[in-house]
């Protein structure tokens, strides 16, 4: 085996490039080029290495690029197994550890691809039997980056460490929405108040308030699937600008044939390489769309935090479960810190998005350089989004309970019973019905009894709240 950081972290070796020699840890599968981009890079403290399908993205793109080399001859039958068995086993999650460049770096993500292009090399090497850094056997640049750019390779990779993240974060919403609506079903009978403008409204179910949640999440989803499909079309062959110097005629239809085949996506070519070669419109798209998942995720979030609210002052229609002491001063005291973590996370991807959108504009001429915060925030943005909906899921909404008798206390002490009054006995008369409900503290009902103001059929009709959450016609009647 070879050697490890932990096994052996003095030991170096000496490599060299066109800048000139530099020393690297002798457990490293990179070179030179990566270990100065640790050096100029300690910006965040975040490697490459924490998205493992973004290097699988990375190491797919090179598998796809020898396969088409090979099939044109430019690349040896040796050649080209040693570097399919070393992508594969990266793609397999082998030698993660190997991509430590930060995430926040220049150059348009050459960095990143020269850490594969290294990493990939000396591995190949060793399924030859050869020791690493013999790169004149295999090289990074002339063999497994053979017919390819970091202007091409790069943003095909994100596209599709985006494709392989985004089922994740589907699946998460879709199971949140389930979980939603099993609590539509299980409530569906509480009549409760509805309101506009934190205002009491006209009453609803406590179910249907619950299905509307399942019912936008599950429009998101679909939402998601729409944005990736842009992302389906990639300029692999493109290389620098989009010309496709240093490439085959054939080489792109071919590469690009072999990476559909391999990640089960059926990649298209773009009509023009030159345009897709600085073209990020499907990633501000795709950030849109995860900005527009966050609002709802927030909102239904503040909703739960509003309907929880008290539990003896606030609205107090729903208890959340409790999942940890809410003060350090106040005993007893719980609060809603799972919605609370949502909308932290959701502001967090709306932020996420202004920075995906100011990179994308900030482009010049046939390169957007900016790629690496983009890929970044979309991919962190999917893992936040994914993990808070998981969250929001399991430790929340399952375990949530209706209050009904607080439902009803709300409901009869409000004025929404008065919209269904209007058709029987006018705007004018109702407005002073629901204004002495306000002044008297009685109820409508009890106003109604007492004035005689309805026919005792009709105000049974009136009087029960269920049939006033659907559709209805209550007739004025005969005076």
């Amino acid at each position: 085996m070879s050697d490890t950081p932990s096994t052996f972290p003095c030991k170096t070796r000496s490599e060299r490039d066109t800048l000139g020699e530099i020393e690297l840890p002798s457990y490293a599968y990179y070179s030179a080029q990566t270990a100065r981009a640790i050096a100029n890079f300690q910006i965040s403290g975040i490697p490459v290495s924490d998205y493992p399908l973004f290097v699988r993205a990375l190491a797919l793109t090179k598998k796809a690029a020898a396969f088409a080399n090979l099939r044109l001859g430019d690349l040896s039958p040796a050649k080209a197994l040693a570097i399919e068995k070393a992508c594969d086993d990266i793609s397999n999650g082998q030698l993660l550890d190997q991509f430590p460049v930060d995430v926040f770096q220049g150059g348009a993500g050459t960095s990143t691809n020269m850490n594969v292009n290294e990493v990939i090399a000396n591995r190949a090497l060793e399924h030859l039997g050869l020791p690493r850094g013999h790169f004149d056997v295999i090289h990074p640049n002339n063999d497994v980056n053979l017919a390819q750019s970091t202007n091409d390779v790069y943003p095909t990779a994100i596209r599709l460490a985006v494709l392989f993240s985004y089922r994740e974060l589907s699946a998460a919403i879709e199971r949140l929405a389930s979980a939603f609506e099993a609590k539509a079903r299980e409530f569906r009978d509480i009549v409760k108040l509805g309101r506009t403008q934190l205002q009491d409204a006209v009453p609803m179910t406590l179910g249907q308030e619950f299905m509307a949640f399942a019912v936008t999440l599950r429009e998101d989803v679909l939402r998601l699937d729409e944005a990736a499909h842009l992302l389906k079309e990639i300029n692999l062959g493109g290389t620098a600008i989009g010309t496709g110097i240093t490439a085959d005629p054939a080489y792109a239809a071919i590469a690009t044939e072999e990476l559909s085949r391999m990640t089960g996506i059926e990649l298209r070519r773009a009509s023009d390489l030159v345009e897709a070669c600085w073209d990020t419109g499907a990633f501000v798209h795709f950030s849109g769309t995860l900005k527009r998942t966050a609002v709802k995720l927030s909102k239904i979030s503040n909703d739960l935090r509003l309907l929880s609210s008290g539990p003896r002052g606030g609205l107090g229609e729903i208890n959340l479960p409790a999942m940890q002491p809410g003060s350090s001063i106040m005993p007893g005291k719980v609060n809603p810190v799972i919605p609370e973590v949502v909308n932290q996370v959701a502001f967090q991807v709306i932020g996420a998005d202004l920075v995906v959108t100011l990179a994308a504009e900030a482009g010049q001429l046939q390169l957007n350089a900016m790629e690496p915060v983009i890929v970044f925030n979309l991919l962190q943005s999917m893992k936040l989004l994914t993990n808070a909906s998981e969250t929001l899921t399991d430790k929340c909404v399952v375990g949530i309970t209706a209050n009904i008798e607080r439902c009803r206390q709300n409901l009869e002490a409000g004025t929404a019973l008065a919209t269904a009054l209007v058709s029987l006995l006018g705007y004018e008369r109702s407005a002073q019905i629901a204004k002495e409900v306000l002044e008297t503290g009685r109820t409508i009902s009890e106003i109604l009894e007492a004035t005689q103001a309805l026919p005792a059929s009709v105000e049974n009709d009136l009087l029960n709240p269920l049939h006033l959450t659907k559709p209805s016609r209550l007739r004025t009647p005969d005076c």
